[in-house]
């Protein structure tokens, strides 16, 4: 699935127009957006208690439509929505599967985002007639109605973008974002994906609708608990971002150049996102043990993973490359915690230093064994 779902953004992206901007696309959709609801407010004053039931009945309203949409027309093919059905259950459903819901850059938002010319049909063929007619009765009410209608298109437009980003992004750790990106998870696989978790912002529908599907989230030690130490270290190395990223997670060869790392239990090569392996370390002057699961691997740009280990030891390796002129600046954070109050207590007296110098040792050793086996590798650096 995973090699299908790469080959498919691979054709998608190629064809992305050259001159296709995201940031000037979801700029525009953001102030658009912000304006419509502006003018549709600046009529309304003086609200009374009863009028303002308008909002949550809108956003109700829309909740449903969305829904109906969704389900109705985003995964069942009828004449008049081919293009939605397409763009839908053909291109975001093949760009995003389990285990490979997040975008890559900001590029992809051209598979999340609705064309930019959307929300100026949807305000000026829906949210602008719903207004003039309500206005015949109640300026006020006409006013909330029209501003809610283009507000519940921007808060799916952000949600929709939440539910795609990089598991490491602060934002994926927020209760709400949270459940929703799990939820749409479960509705991408393809089995599901016609008939459970058609909502985006809020449940409610397939909650109504008996369509609403749940099962628990795998344990991820890295967002159940907080805080965790942080430890942030970077580097300029020679190379190609590409391959330099590929050797550091090479997991086999990490006894090469960090001092910690004793003996390795894992495939060769670059791990991707699902593969296991268990490593013996000695950190900070402990000896201990690790099971480790990859969790994000984007060639030349990251690497993620997470681990679990002796005495209540939970941590997250990121690696993070970027080009600088002819070489490499490759980030390497280190997350982690102790369940026990006298390991934290140690921790915060000795080991955080003694795990601090010992990064950095690693940094200065990763960019000269890097450098050595891109050589021999016939790698230009």
């Amino acid at each position: 699935m995973r090699q299908t779902t790469e080959a498919f953004r691979s054709r998608y992206r190629a064809n992305i127009h050259p001159l296709y901007n995201p940031w000037l696309h979801g700029t525009f959709v953001l102030l658009f957006g912000m304006a419509a609801i502006a003018a549709f407010w600046s009529s309304v004053h003086q609200v009374q208690p009863l009028q303002w039931l308008a909002v949550p009945l809108t956003l109700l309203s829309f909740n449903l439509g969305v829904y109906m949409v969704h389900r109705h027309l985003g995964h069942h093919k009828k004449a008049f929505a081919r293009m939605f059905h397409a763009r839908h259950a053909g291109d975001h459903h093949s760009f995003f599967a389990p285990g490979n819901m997040a975008f890559d850059s900001a590029r992809d938002w051209r598979v999340i985002l609705f064309p930019a010319w959307l929300i100026v049909l949807h305000t000026l063929v829906i949210s602008v007639p719903v207004w003039w007619l309500i206005a015949r009765f109640d300026a006020n009410v006409a006013g909330l109605v029209g501003g809610c209608l283009v507000l519940g298109y921007l808060v799916y437009e952000v949600f929709h973008a939440c539910e795609h980003l990089p598991a490491h992004n602060p934002l994926t750790r927020l209760p709400w974002i949270r459940q929703m990106r799990h939820l749409h998870e479960l509705h991408h696989r393809r089995e599901m994906m016609q008939e459970r978790n058609f909502n985006i912002v809020f449940p409610l529908m397939d909650y109504l609708f008996g369509t609403l599907y749940w099962e628990p989230e795998q344990p991820t030690p890295y967002l159940t608990r907080t805080p965790m130490t942080r430890l942030q270290h970077q580097i300029e190395i020679p190379g190609d971002p590409v391959a330099v990223l590929a050797y550091a997670s090479t997991v086999t060869r990490w006894p090469e150049w960090h001092p910690s790392s004793l003996k390795i239990n894992g495939q060769k090569g670059p791990l991707h996102a699902g593969a296991r392996f268990d490593e013996d370390i000695r950190a900070g002057g402990r000896d201990g043990h690790l099971n480790w699961m990859v969790d994000e691997y984007l060639p030349g740009r990251r690497w993620v993973a997470q681990a679990q280990g002796d005495h209540g030891l939970s941590l997250v390796l990121t690696y993070e490359c970027d080009a600088q002129g002819d070489g490499t600046r490759f980030v390497r954070t280190l997350e982690y915690r102790f369940s026990g109050l006298g390991l934290r207590i140690a921790n915060w007296l000795l080991l955080k230093r003694r795990i601090d110098r010992e990064s950095a040792e690693s940094m200065l050793a990763l960019r000269e064994m890097a450098q050595k086996y891109l050589a021999q590798s016939g790698v230009n650096v």
